[in-house]
This record gives structure tokens, sequence and C-alpha cells, in this order.
């Protein structure tokens, strides 16, 4: 029996490394099962960005009847707390501790942060709905709270966590770590999409708060799992007698590392570009497509398949040698694509081709995120992970929450001139608010691409790797 359970092993692990991306990411310092499971803090990450991005953004506009612009501001509440990652990222690096942790306390106050903003948040949108004896005004006080608390959880979490992995990975593999974590984030979110859309298929506000505390209590368990025994105590790593850090220093390192203002714009730029539409595409779902809740909901899982498939594409080509600024344009050019399908699906009347635009939205977010992120790895330097993944997700974190902002402002702006013949006869059409936005996504992708060519080149003459392939180099920079 133990011979035939190594010879089954060995067949996977084989099989593995041949067809299933990341597959590689397990070493001897790292093993699969110790991976697998330090990754339930990103299934937990994915979880609640469903629900907050996805599902609470539709229930909220559609059946609790708040406003577009309140929801987004609501929604990039969470993103406020993102350019603190970048200090977060620091003092885990330099954290004092006498149980010789660095990551773990951190990664605990995170988790704490999230289970008690979704604790108040149900019973907040409730109140902040104007269905209860209480003036909407106090929902509103709440629901900033609750959302500001889930996401200073989120960032916390999310920066150590990452930070920790790379601590464990050995230096040629922390690369594969960190992506195969963001893919398993995906999974999470693939999972929740579909299992909240089966809880919300007959919708009610008593299942909204079992959802929301369920969600809640499944992320605290995860995220203990996820801690169990993983960082190794270092007392003399975090010895309070130790010279402390200075972030100029460090800061300074970074910089001169690789870590340029041109790669922070381009991050930014198209950051932004693929999260503008965060807070409205369920909505166009909604009321342009006339697609329920379950099947709005539907829509973050084909997302989440998009961006998954974008992060395998990305994993072969950047594990043969691949420019990673060249797989953040290309995924750049796919958003121009997928943008285009989602407004043209509404002329067409095609929930089909409005699930492919979604889908190669996720595609082009995918291949952004994971080239950036793999020339974020390879600038951190000398332990100081967690600054080089705090600056990389602040600046992503923000960008995001400025561009869902904006998303929900400009649609409403527009909506309401366009429903009052401001902008015409011709542009009265529900759409057209959306549309607006789509089409600014697609002028900032544009704009990420002219950013990007000079560090394709750059990175292209440092590596002295050949190619006649067109690519991103070729664009004006």
């Amino acid at each position: 029996m133990t011979q035939i359970s190594a010879t089954l092993a060995k067949g996977w692990m084989r099989l593995g490394k041949r067809f299933l991306p990341f597959a590689d990411a397990a070493t001897k310092e790292l093993p699969l099962g110790r991976l697998m499971r330090l990754s339930l803090f990103q299934v937990s990450v994915g979880i609640s960005i469903v629900l907050l991005n996805g599902t609470l953004n539709r229930v909220m506009i559609v059946e609790l009847g708040v406003s577009t612009l309140l929801v987004s501001l609501m929604v990039s509440l969470p993103l406020v707390f993102a350019p603190f990652r970048v200090l977060i990222g620091f003092k885990s690096d330099n954290h004092f501790s006498v149980l010789g942790w660095r990551r773990v306390p951190y990664i605990w106050m995170g988790t704490l942060l999230q289970f008690g903003g979704f604790a108040v948040m149900p019973f907040a949108l409730l109140v902040l709905s104007g269905t209860g004896e209480w003036p909407s005004e106090f929902g509103q006080v709440g629901a900033a709270l609750a959302f500001l608390m889930v996401g200073a959880g989120l960032h916390t979490t999310q920066t150590a966590g990452l930070a920790l992995a790379t601590d464990l990975a050995p230096p040629e593999a922390r690369p594969r770590v960190v992506a195969f974590l963001y893919v398993m984030l995906l999974f999470g979110m693939v999972g929740s999409a579909f299992l909240f859309s089966q809880l919300l298929a007959n919708f009610d506000e008593i299942r909204l708060i079992q959802v929301i505390q369920g969600v809640a209590v499944t992320q605290l368990l995860l995220n203990i799992v996820a801690l169990w025994k993983q960082e190794p105590r270092n007392p003399a790593l975090t010895a309070a007698n130790r010279a402390p850090a200075v972030f100029q220093d460090s800061w300074a390192k970074f910089r001169r590392s690789g870590g340029s203002v041109r790669v922070l714009v381009a991050v930014a730029l198209g950051t932004a570009a693929f999260s503008m539409q965060d807070i409205l595409l369920e909505p166009y779902g909604a009321e342009i497509l006339r697609l329920t809740v379950g099947q709005t909901t539907a829509l973050t899982a084909f997302f989440a398949l998009g961006t998954l498939a974008g992060f395998g594409i990305a994993a072969r080509t950047l594990g043969r040698g691949a420019d990673p600024y060249r797989i953040a344009g290309f995924g750049a050019a796919a958003g121009v694509f997928a943008f285009s399908a989602v407004i043209f699906a509404a002329p067409l009347d095609s929930v089909l081709l409005f699930r492919i635009g979604t889908a190669f939205i996720g595609f082009g977010g995918g291949l952004f995120a994971a080239g950036t992120l793999t020339a974020a790895m390879a600038i951190a330097r000398d332990g100081e992970s967690g600054l080089a993944l705090g600056t990389w997700g602040a600046v992503q974190a923000t960008s995001a929450g400025v561009g869902i902002a904006l998303g929900g402002g400009i649609r409403d702006a527009v909506s309401s001139l366009a429903s009052s013949g401001a902008l015409g006869r011709a542009l009265t059409d529900p759409s057209t608010g959306y549309s607006v936005v789509y089409h600014i996504e697609i002028a900032l992708l544009f704009a990420t691409l002219v950013a990007i060519g000079p560090l394709v080149r750059t990175a292209h003459a440092r590596q002295s790797q050949p190619s006649s392939k067109f690519g991103l180099a070729e664009f004006p920079g």
C-alpha cells in the first residue's frame, strides 16, 4: 500500500508540474501541504472581496435603493487604508517582539478587524436603507465604520501574509509562491461567488444578514488554520535592542533596486483602468440586461475564472524568462477588447457578449497583476519583502479605490444629464452613464501602454535577451 501511494504521489506531481499553473511553487523549505494551508488567508480575502465588491454593491443599489454614488463611496472606503500598506510592510519587516514573530501579529490583528467589521455591517446596511426605525444617517456612519474596519483588516492581513510567504520560500521560488497565493485568492472568489449566487437566489434581508455573518466566522477560522505553526520564532530577529530601522533608508534602498516612479505610475494607471467597473458591472447587468441577483453575482465567477486564466498563462511565460512588463502590457491590451465587448453588449442586448467581456476583463487584469507583481518581487532585497509588496499593494489598492469612487460618481453624473436630455436625444438611454465610464477605462489602458513601453525596453536591455517578436517595446514611451 505504501508503494502504491508513493507511485501515485509521484505521478500526480509530474502531472501537476506539466499541466497545472504554479504546481512547482512548492519547495523543500515550503512543501505543498504547508503552502496550501498558508494560502487559506488568501481564500478568506477572496471571499470578502466578492461579498464587498460583488454582492453587496448590487444589493445596496437595486434591492435596498441606496444611491450609486453612496454605494461607490462605501465600497471604496476599505481602500482608504491602502496607502498604509507601505508602512505595514515596513513595520512587519522591523517588528519588535519578545516572541520572535514579525508577520503573525499583523495577520492576527487584521483578522480581528475583518471579523468586527463584518459583525457590524449587516445591521448598519439595513438602517442605511431607511427601512428601520432609526434615521438613515446612523446607518451611513455604521456602514462606513464597518467597511473601513474590513478594509483595514484586509490590507493588513494580505500585506503581512504575502511577506510571510516570501520569508518562508527560497529566493528563486518566491515569485511563483506569491503568484500561487493570488491563484488561491481567485479560487476563493470563484467558490464564494457561486455559493452566494445560490444563497441569495431568493433575496431577503434575513438571508443577507446570515450570509455576512457566515463570512465573518469563515474568514476567522480560515486565517487561524493558515497561521498555525507557519512563522518560525526568531527572538534575535525581533529583539528590542536592535538598532531601529529608518523608513527613509529602506525606501532609498527600494528605489535603488528598481522601484522607479514610472513603475508606480504604470501600476496606478492600469489598476485604475481595470477597477472603475467594479462598482458598475453587476448593476449594469441588472439594469441594462435585466439579470437577476443570482445571475449578476455569478458574473464575479466569470471575472475570477478569466483572471485565473491570465495568471496561468503569465506563470508559463514568466517561467520561461518572459519580461514581466511585457506581460502586463498584453494584459492592458486584452482589457481594451474586454471593455469594448461590454459596451457593445447593451445595443446588441447580448448577455453572452457581456459575459465574454467580463471574463476578458479578468483575463487582462490577471496578466497585468501577475506581470507587475513579479516585477515587484524582483525588487525586494535583504529581507525587506514587506516594503516591496506593501508598496506594490498600496499603489494598486489606492488606485483601485480611486477608480471605484470615480466610476460610481461619473456614472451617476452622466446618467442624470442623459435622463434630463442635456446630452441630446440620442444619449437618453440608461446605458449612457455606464458607457462613458467604460470608454474612460479604455483611454486609461492606452495611457498604461504608453507608461509601460520604456519599462519593457529597460528590462529588455538589462536581461540581454534578444527577441524578434512584436511587443510593447515598440510602443511610444
